[in-house]
């Protein structure tokens, strides 16, 4: 299959459940790897998925901020 014929399928099926704006396959992409992250899949193994140098970058892809990274200290209540 084409990236061109994904890309169609994948429009097609977004329409069918009323999603007027237009997906790439790459969104697909970025969606597995933010859900892996929210799910509790170690970044590190994210990273290596996606083939970034680094997690940091993982996270900015994903568009985890540092200040989603800081509730993480404030919702402890320690």
């Amino acid at each position: 299959m084409s990236r061109v014929q994904a890309y169609r399928i994948l429009n097609d099926a977004a329409r069918q459940v009323g999603i007027k704006e237009a997906i790439g396959v790459h969104s697909t992409r970025k969606t597995f790897a933010y859900h892996a992250y929210q799910s509790g899949v170690d970044i590190t193994r994210i990273q290596k998925l996606l083939n970034h140098s680094s997690p940091s970058m993982t996270l900015a892809y994903i568009g985890i901020t540092k200040m989603e990274l800081d509730e993480v200290y404030i919702s402890l209540n320690l």
